[in-house]
């Protein structure tokens, strides 16, 4: 003789609950599982909106030091390349020295240009994959939510 296989939860239940207590249930956890998906979402949300802040925040300083050093920086190379001009001017004619202070300097903001442009694609990049995927513990978790729940697939 052979035992009967066990009944699963969900056959016991089934006897035992009646179909409206059935849907309550479902309701009811349907329900918690929405409202906790949507605090999910403003959660990270306002998470990547600070990070979002902060760093803007920190950027703008930056730029603005950096434009005020430039400014500084630019008098300083600017007296630097005078001294240099008068000094060669001694070996050679005024013009001669000028030219060759104005060339190395070209090569100097050839230099800076490339590796500037080169800074700047990294950092598009690391924006793009900081903005790329605010919410992705969300996503995870809406991934995992029963098909049963899913009005578009029929169950058995």
């Amino acid at each position: 003789m052979s035992t009967p296989a066990p009944h699963s939860e969900p056959e016991i239940r089934a006897e035992r609950e009646s179909l409206s207590e059935m849907f309550k249930s479902l309701s009811t956890n349907v329900s918690t599982l929405v409202q906790q998906e949507i605090e999910l979402a403003k959660a990270e949300l306002n998470q990547s909106v600070q990070q979002t802040k902060k760093s803007a925040t920190v950027m703008g300083a930056g730029a603005g030091m950096l434009g005020g050093a430039g400014v500084a920086g630019h008098f300083v190379l600017l007296f630097l390349s005078l001294a240099l001009m008068w000094a060669l001017s001694s070996l050679m004619s005024l013009g001669w020295a000028a030219f060759i202070v104005a060339i190395l300097w070209a090569i100097v903001a050839g230099v800076l240009a490339v590796m500037g442009k080169n800074k700047v694609k990294r950092g598009k990049v690391k924006l793009q994959q900081a903005t790329s995927n605010p919410l992705p513990h969300t996503r995870e978790t809406i991934a995992e939510i029963p098909e049963t729940v899913n009005p578009s697939k029929e169950t058995r």
